[in-house]
């Protein structure tokens, strides 16, 4: 029986990046043994669309089904067993962002994970500026729908989780932050004048991080190189492939086919061209701020 590589037991990463890579090698294991899904499902009392959601880290994982996964595709050796099975726990322990779980939906709770886990975040954004990029008065105004001064309990959670969010920014293993914004964001004054100015500067000062890169496609280019917003994430696991994010009001969409990646790959190459160069966007942005 040809076996893969097990996976290592600390990845790095948050839990949906766990049940990724754990179902990604176990589909390749499947694959190595010549499994069906349909047969697959059966064997853990299950499904073939299970196995497909399994194997697309979709779901959590019972032990008790890996186990018998396992057993079905060869694998005997011990230490290998035991590896696969410490992911299984790690997988399905609860990240940072649990607490908050009342106020997201599924699909963004999968998405703070993997975000936690990507390596390159590069990001398109035509009306808001980029989520990690917010102060806390700007994201208390889009969270309140524009109306900051009744802002309540919910939306101060909400803020406050944003506010968590950007914490990946700054710690030791930082991932690389591209965003492009179209000018427009800039003109809107979303919590007023002074939340505006402060939002400015906030920019201005992120940049100078050296992991963080900001250009504004201006006027005259705008909407050219991109219809909407979206997200490219990027992974340093090979197992990991790039997922594209696509978020509308009543949930989200994932993309991670290899030509669906090279669409939004272009997207992001045109949008570099169209784009002021970082410096020229810095002084945009300066300004601006000046004049606000």
């Amino acid at each position: 029986m040809t076996s893969v590589n097990p996976p290592a037991a600390d990845q790095g990463t948050g839990p949906t990046a766990r049940r990724m890579v754990l179902g990604t090698q176990l589909r390749r294991l499947r694959e190595s043994a010549g499994v069906t899904r349909a047969e697959a499902g059966y064997n853990i009392r299950g499904s073939e669309s299970k196995i497909s959601r399994l194997e697309l880290g979709r779901v959590g994982f019972k032990e008790r089904d890996v186990v018998d996964l396992l057993t079905m595709y060869g694998i005997e050796n011990t230490e290998e067993r035991e590896q696969f099975l410490e992911l299984v726990k790690q997988s399905n322990q609860p990240g940072w962002w649990h607490r908050y779980n009342d106020l997201m939906p599924r699909w963004f709770d999968d998405y703070v994970g993997l975000e936690e886990a990507a390596s390159r975040i590069q990001t398109y954004e035509l009306q808001f500026v980029p989520g990690l990029l917010q102060t806390e008065d700007y994201a208390r105004a889009v969270a309140s729908h524009g109306r900051p001064d009744v802002a309540d309990d919910e939306v101060e959670r909400r803020v406050a989780l944003r506010m968590r969010r950007q914490k990946l920014l700054a710690r030791p293993n930082a991932p690389r932050l591209w965003a492009v914004i179209d000018e427009s964001v800039l003109h809107r004054p979303i919590g007023g004048t002074r939340a505006m100015r402060a939002q400015i500067g906030q920019l201005l000062e992120m940049t100078t991080l050296p992991n963080i890169s900001l250009q504004v496609v201006p006027y005259r280019l705008s909407g050219y190189s991109a219809e909407g917003a979206f997200t490219l994430l990027r992974f340093l696991e090979e197992e990991l492939p790039d997922i594209v994010y696509l978020e509308f009001l009543s949930g989200a969409l994932y993309q991670e086919k290899p030509d669906e990646i090279e669409t939004y790959s272009r997207a992001l190459d045109r949008l570099a061209v169209d784009a002021e160069t970082p410096e020229r966007t810095r002084q945009t942005l300066s300004k601006l701020r000046a004049e606000l």
